[in-house]
């Protein structure tokens, strides 16, 4: 009786760090079962080796920068069964996604000796802009426990149990003591998704946002209470546009407070 075949995997990288693939690498001895109920079809990240599609999962790290990579998304989404976008720069644009605020072409100028040469779109963007995505999953990087979840999930063919309350049910769970209430110290975390393991404000600093946007965010009260707090407008603007600086809740309330 011949073997059942293993599902196929792929990781692809866009624009961004890798800090996410990292993450997948990150799980160590859980990687050699994932590696044992996977066949590894592509991950320049872990291996050289390169099987052909179709794909029954692909996790794809990374935004939408260049037209080359608005081109290349399409075809691997048309290759692939399952498309999970992992990570703040699949699901939100990233960090580079600053530019989206600025003049791009200002920027090619200063920065390049032949601006002639350089090939970017205007914006930076979440896969989910460009091609249809079965499932998000965030962070800056994501949590490893997370990713191994949803491959779990993806596998299994079930929703992955992923939490969608904020960061500071994280902090009541954890005992952290509220850095805003005890010390006045401004936090993303009434709007922000869970999933950090409660880390800066377990070390008394203001929750940054990096896990994005929760489940219909109250962002202009936060912005209220933080302007409470004697934080300036073009402070509020920035808190909200770091890593999911283009998250559709935390850009308009940085378009709101931005000054210039």
């Amino acid at each position: 009786m011949a073997a059942s075949r293993k599902p196929k995997l792929a990781v692809w990288k866009f624009s961004s760090c890798d800090g996410c693939q990292l993450s997948l690498l990150d799980c160590e001895d859980e990687l050699l079962e994932v590696a044992g109920a996977v066949e590894i079809a592509y991950f320049l990240e872990a291996t050289r080796v390169e099987i052909k599609g179709p794909y029954d999962v692909s996790l794809v790290e990374g935004s939408i920068t260049t037209p080359h990579d608005a081109a290349r998304i399409r075809k691997i989404r048309d290759q692939s069964k399952m498309l999970v976008t992992i990570g703040a720069c699949a699901t939100a644009g990233g960090i580079q996604a600053l530019k989206n605020f600025r003049d791009v072409d200002g920027f090619i100028k200063a920065v390049y000796a032949h601006p002639a040469y350089i090939d970017t779109l205007a914006t930076s963007t979440a896969i989910q802009d460009h091609v249809a995505v079965d499932f998000e999953l965030r962070g800056c990087p994501v949590n490893k426990h997370q990713l191994l979840e949803v491959l779990n999930a993806t596998l299994n063919r079930r929703k992955p149990v992923i939490p969608a309350h904020s960061q500071c049910v994280e902090c009541k769970m954890a005992g952290t003591v509220c850095v805003t209430v005890a010390h006045g110290t401004p936090c993303l975390g009434p709007v922000t998704q869970a999933g950090c393991g409660n880390l800066c404000p377990g070390f008394a600093r203001g929750c940054y946002g990096c896990f994005g946007p929760k489940e219909n965010p109250n962002t202009a009260s936060l912005a209220k209470h933080m302007a409470e707090l004697g934080v300036s407008s073009r402070d509020i603007a920035q808190a909200f546009r770091s890593f999911n600086a283009n998250a559709e809740a935390f850009r308009k309330e940085g378009d709101a407070h931005d000054d210039r």
